[in-house]
């Protein structure tokens, strides 16, 4: 009997402390929009991805390289 002398203020305390923050977070919005986190998810436009740079056409193709193609071109079209 004892025992509810203490029992009975700590749970007191405890519902009006769980009452307070239900509250609490009713009226600062928590529960406004339930749906509105898991599209913010879906539809997240915080940034755009990074798109490569293209690479510029590499014109620096010696003369000799050049020449050296050209011939092994003309050597494969001919018919032996």
């Amino acid at each position: 009997m004892e025992s509810l002398y203490i029992l009975l203020p700590i749970s007191l305390v405890l519902v009006v402390l769980i009452i307070g923050v239900l509250w609490w977070s009713i009226n600062s919005g928590q529960y406004d929009s339930l749906d509105r986190a898991s599209v913010e998810i879906l539809m997240d436009q915080d940034h755009e991805p990074e798109q490569a740079p293209e690479a510029a056409p590499d014109n620096s193709l010696r003369q000799e390289d050049a020449a050296s193609f050209e011939g092994d071109q003309a050597r494969s079209a001919r018919p032996d």
